[in-house]
């Protein structure tokens, strides 16, 4: 069977894999796959799990938070924030949900400081306003 070769990579990490037979992945339209041989390709991957599948049929998975795919001669490129790979499901699964939550939880914290911030302005603007003081 056909094989290309898989580079993984993010600011941090790069994970190059040999004799891929073939990859399973999903962007805005849907689910898709590749085969070696596939004509070139690039596309925006949604965040969550991908896999691709070895020479020796065995599967592996990734968990991401999107990126971008290129597939050129063979060689197929993924380029995210940062990534996780494992051969257990199980295991994948409960680390994209663990990198989920944590995401949540810096993403709320954010919000928290933004929505301080903007009332703290208000709160000045309101103030200047009361004292006749202009920009």
């Amino acid at each position: 069977m056909k094989t290309f070769i898989l580079h993984i990579q993010s600011a941090t990490q790069y994970t190059p894999v040999t004799n891929v037979t073939s990859f399973v992945g999903a962007d805005p339209s849907g689910s898709f796959g590749i085969l070696a041989g596939h004509a070139r390709f690039m596309t925006a991957l949604n965040y969550g799990l991908a896999r691709y599948q070895l020479h020796d049929n065995s599967w592996c998975y990734l968990a991401f938070p999107g990126g971008i795919l290129y597939f050129l001669d063979n060689h197929l490129y993924i380029s995210s924030r940062r990534f996780l790979s494992d051969t257990d499901y199980q295991r994948i699964s409960a680390g994209l949900l663990e990198q989920l939550l944590a995401e949540e939880t810096e993403l709320k914290k954010l919000q928290d400081s933004l929505c301080q911030l903007e009332q703290e302005m208000f709160r000045r603007l309101w103030q200047m306003e009361r004292n006749g003081t202009h920009l």
